[in-house]
């Protein structure tokens, strides 16, 4: 019989995964807020190309991040610093961004049903099977649009809690998350 590995031999640490994910959302995520292929970048078929494997990388990272979030619940606890009015900040901040990284995939998905033709994830994956339905699609645009600019927010006011966490209350929380060789920089 041939022993199979174990699982922990395989897959890192939970909170090296979560450092993973993040250091991968958080450049992804800057990116698709910045650029849109089509407003500000030349919507070539080699950008859309580009854009479309950055999107599907972005989805991988966002439905791993939200498994783990629903297996194993939030990582993250308020830290003893924290008021109480920054610990109700805490507790919605965090999960409302599970959601928000939720629903990309999500409103992605329902884009790739309404379409005219077959759409495909980094030409690698095809988003489901389109019902040529171009006004919902539309308005499924307009509205995934939308919800990625409410992320970038959420992803903005994140950062912004911690680094006042950090280094207003000196709790140490950007170390959380940083790997330990730049804890000599924080």
């Amino acid at each position: 019989m041939i022993a199979r590995p174990r699982l922990s031999l395989l897959w890192p640490h939970r909170r090296t995964r979560l450092k993973i994910l993040h250091f991968v959302l958080f450049p992804l995520a800057l990116f698709f807020t910045i650029f849109d292929a089509g407003d500000n970048l030349p919507a070539t078929a080699g950008v859309l190309r580009f854009t479309s494997i950055l999107a599907l990388i972005f989805v991988t990272a966002a439905t791993v991040m939200t498994f783990d979030a629903m297996l194993h619940g939030m990582a993250s606890r308020p830290g003893p610093k924290l008021p109480p009015w920054a610990r109700r900040v805490h507790w919605w901040l965090h999960r409302a961004l599970v959601v928000m990284v939720a629903l990309v995939p999500v409103l992605g998905l329902v884009i790739g049903l309404t379409a005219s033709r077959q759409l495909w994830a980094g030409g690698i994956v095809p988003i489901g099977v389109p019902f040529s339905l171009p006004r919902l699609n539309y308005v499924v645009g307009e509205v995934h649009a939308v919800q990625f600019y409410l992320l970038s927010a959420l992803i903005g006011a994140h950062v912004l809690f911690n680094l006042w966490r950090h280094y207003w209350l000196r709790d140490n929380a950007l170390r959380i998350i940083a790997p330990k060789r730049w804890h000599k920089y924080l």
